[in-house]
């Protein structure tokens, strides 16, 4: 590799699946192929979600911003994770390590947090129904968006700080494919219980109370939804239920099995698996869990593949 002793001292080897070299073209496809569904999925929600008025509507502000939400995490770990796959430098720089992990955990904790609010928000609307404009008014949506934003990003600079901070004493051969907390302090020379035990922390009440408030939402959902009596209005309402509880599950569960846990009991294979389900497999399944399921937003879409829909929009 044609990089300086002191570039090479300060970068991480990232081994990723180089212990099975016959993996890595076949990957590379299928990673380059899905991270092009998620880009046109995401983008295609967002700008369907912002341009036709009906889906001016609380639930679909928040579509929105999940799809935002995948769109950058896939652009954070992805571009690296195909790059490394196609060429024998398997290096990242310490900076953009650094960054990668920053960003990726923001983005993963806003998420946690974001999931929550959309249950609530069904709620609202199939619980609350006459309540439901003034639950989730326009302003409060924006407040409630800001502040998973901020929590996010706040909850991600204390993870990855104490992180950073761990003496690793030269040790930077790192056996995953980006930037991760578990896969970092797996190259400490130190003692991580502290670390391993604010992990623990802030991993239970980033996931595992979002998750609780979100299964007991959904059973006074349940409950509401048995009450309703027209047929086509309660399978309406358990459709949009459905599809949101599918994207929990989908996160979540993976997430669960990396962050609740301590770092020194991490397997590297499953981590691998678990990191690419909820980094990669996830955020391109969002998109289309949503279109397929929902009619709303099919008709947005065909409407946005016309001529007049874009004259509108002007």
């Amino acid at each position: 590799m044609w990089i300086s002793n002191q570039s090479s001292q300060d970068d991480f080897i990232l081994l990723g699946f180089s212990d099975h070299p016959w993996l890595e073209t076949p990957l590379f496809v299928i990673f380059l192929v899905a991270y092009i569904f998620a880009l046109f999925g995401n983008i295609s929600i967002i700008l369907v979600s912002r341009l036709d008025p009906q889906l001016d509507s609380p639930m679909y502000f928040f579509v929105s911003n999940l799809s935002l939400l995948d769109l950058c995490y896939t652009t954070s770990t992805v571009p690296q994770m195909l790059v490394n796959l196609r060429g024998p430098d398997k290096t990242i720089s310490y900076g953009g390590c650094v960054a990668q992990l920053y960003i990726f955990l923001a983005l993963g904790s806003t998420e946690c947090i974001l999931l929550a609010i959309m249950a609530f928000d069904r709620y609202a609307a199939v619980c609350k129904p006459l309540h439901y404009p003034i639950i989730m008014s326009q302003r409060r949506c924006i407040h409630m968006a800001t502040g998973t934003w901020i929590s996010g990003f706040a909850n991600s600079l204390v993870q990855s700080t104490l992180t950073v901070v761990v003496p690793r004493c030269g040790h930077r051969v790192m056996d995953h494919f980006f930037c991760e907390v578990p896969a970092l302090l797996k190259l400490a020379c130190a003692d991580t219980h502290v670390n391993e035990a604010e992990l623990n922390v802030l991993g239970a009440l980033l996931l595992l109370v979002p998750l609780t408030l979100i299964l007991g939402t959904y059973v006074l959902i349940a409950r509401a939804v048995m009450r309703i009596r027209s047929a086509e209005s309660r399978w309406k309402s358990f459709n949009t239920c459905a599809s949101h509880l599918l994207v929990v599950s989908l996160f979540y569960f993976p997430a669960i099995s990396m962050y609740v846990q301590p770092p020194s009991s991490y397997s590297r294979d499953r981590g691998k698996i678990m990191a690419v389900f909820y980094g990669i497999v996830t955020p391109t399944l969002n998109p289309f869990i949503y279109t397929l399921r929902n009619k709303d937003v099919k008709a947005a879409l065909r409407r946005a593949l016309t001529k007049e829909f874009w004259v509108k929009t002007r």
